[in-house]
């Protein structure tokens, strides 16, 4: 027949997981006190590398997005305000304002031609055109991450995918998976009929046809009824490759 511990031993017992609870405590704590004091370490190295490599940072758009990568893997936002160390080391909180301030001219004077949604390849090389006096070239991940401080200004500004396509949205539609698709679709030449969605996706003339009113109505969509085969054409000038704003003179 089997004893019951005594109150000795269940006094030493619980002393026991009394010691092994503030072990694993202390382990844990010293964990995080070599985690925080190497991140503090990769921090004043990330300011010294700054320090020495702002000429090419600041000029450069490869060496700017491998910079970015580095902060965000100490959880550095060189982004996050225009004062302070960064902004006043390397001015990219300024250089990213004004790259935001000049999409947002961009996305409105392109809107009356394609609804409020653009390609980023198309945003990119207009925001280009714009800044060729300026000292520092651009990239598409220059793009994004100014497009991404832009959402404090609300419902809109975002960028989307559809398909092989980037698109920035400027204007708070809402798109489902029928748009999607249709755009996706218009991809190939640049439009799209009634026939070909209902083909492509075996859906009923209504559906295609009240998907692509939408996108019309939106502003995102052209007709082009000026064909001898008679059969009305939808044109999308975010994923045209013939698409021309203004001429190109925003």
């Amino acid at each position: 027949m089997r004893r019951r511990p005594g109150i000795g031993g269940l006094q030493n017992a619980a002393a026991a997981r009394d010691q092994y609870r503030l072990l694993g405590e202390n382990v844990a704590k010293l964990r995080t006190d070599v985690m925080t004091e190497q991140l503090s370490t990769f921090r004043s190295q990330l300011e010294d590398f700054a320090r020495k490599h702002k000429n090419d940072i600041r000029k450069n758009p490869a060496f700017r997005a491998q910079f970015h990568e580095m902060c965000a893997k100490v959880g550095v936002d060189p982004l996050a305000s225009n004062k302070g160390f960064w902004a006043e080391l390397l001015g990219i909180g300024d250089f990213y304002y004004e790259l935001g301030v000049q999409i947002v001219d961009i996305c409105l004077a392109t809107r009356p031609h394609n609804g409020g949604l653009i390609s980023l390849e198309d945003l990119c090389r207009l925001l280009g055109q714009r800044r060729k006096g300026a000292r520092e070239a651009i990239s598409e991940d220059d793009c994004l991450r100014a497009i991404s401080k832009l959402k404090v200004l609300g419902n809109g500004f975002e960028v989307i995918s559809v398909g092989k396509k980037k698109l920035v949205r400027s204007v708070p539609t809402e798109l489902n998976k029928d748009h999607n698709e249709i755009l996706e679709l218009a991809q190939g030449q640049g439009f799209v009929t009634v026939d070909e969605v209902q083909k492509r996706f075996s859906w009923s003339s209504g559906r295609a046809t009240d998907a692509l009113e939408t996108l019309l109505e939106e502003g995102l969509a052209m007709i082009d009824d000026g064909h001898r085969d008679g059969r009305r054409r939808y044109w999308f000038p975010c994923v045209s490759n013939v698409s021309s704003y203004a001429g190109d003179t925003l």
